[in-house]
């Protein structure tokens, strides 16, 4: 655990997080996002039922609806702490991974196994190509990390613009196929590679962009307090299981119960 010296010799103590850490917590909001919008908004208040005229003017009139509405809206805004610790732990564990190639198709499988839950629980429906789940955003994040790196020792000018449109490219595909984060996450994921040791820099650009998901900025916090510690005391495989097992559970939960 880190210290500074605070006013009047006050020592300040600054906690240490491990990846396991940051990994349990984005994983925690993200379910809560997942609760927000699958249980709240779409098993309970239906929207799909509502124009966004009639949805206002019943809320109006429904104190109750009201209040889930506000409870799933709090929820999802707890759901954008999770893009900025996504977006840092893939650029770790590119930088670390001994077979990124390997790494490259677990996501992907893991992306198209998660399709079908993403679909149910966002939208109870089986299929709906109206958007695709959030790995496979990480896929199009890991493929910019890999072009990013073939050019990471090659100095000048035409360099820098050549990295600028891998970005841009990734960023355009995110939001062409609309994958959740979208082209938010790309740009955080690309900035914490190419300001990999420029803490204030990255902090700084990353917390702009963080805005884009609200809440986001406030777990650059947890970032910052990284230890470097990756050590996993939970197989790699739990956490990928997790995104497709969790939103399956909530999107059945839905359809069965509450549709």
């Amino acid at each position: 655990m880190s210290t500074m010296m605070g006013r009047r010799g006050v020592v300040w103590k600054t906690p240490t997080v491990t990846a396991i850490g940051l990994k349990n917590f984005a994983c925690a909001m993200m379910l809560l996002q997942s609760i927000g919008i699958a249980v709240i908004q779409n098993g309970i208040i239906h929207v799909e039922q509502y124009t966004q005229e009639s949805l206002w003017n019943t809320l109006g009139e429904n104190g109750t609806l009201m209040t889930l509405t506000g409870v799933s809206q709090v929820l999802q805004l707890l759901g954008g702490l999770s893009v900025p610790i996504f977006a840092f732990l893939l650029v770790e564990g590119f930088r670390n991974t001994s077979d990124y190639k390997k790494y490259l198709l677990t996501m992907a499988a893991f992306a198209v196994v998660s399709e079908i839950p993403y679909d149910l629980a966002m939208s109870v429906k089986w299929i709906d190509f109206t958007g695709q789940n959030g790995l496979f955003t990480m896929v199009i994040c890991l493929l910019m990390l890999y072009f990013l790196d073939m050019l990471k020792d090659k100095p000048g000018v035409s360099i820098k613009v050549l990295k600028a449109l891998i970005v841009v490219c990734a960023a355009a595909w995110a939001m062409v196929l609309r994958t959740a984060y979208g082209g938010g996450m790309v740009a955080l994921t690309a900035v914490f590679y190419l300001l990999y040791e420029k803490n204030v820099a990255k902090t700084v650009l990353g917390v702009i962009i963080s805005l884009l998901y609200v809440t986001a900025p406030l777990a650059f916090y947890g970032i910052w307090c990284y230890n470097g510690q990756r050590k996993d005391k939970v197989s790699k495989y739990v956490y990928y299981a997790f995104y497709p097992l969790h939103l399956l559970v909530l999107g059945l939960i839905v359809k069965i119960f509450m549709a």
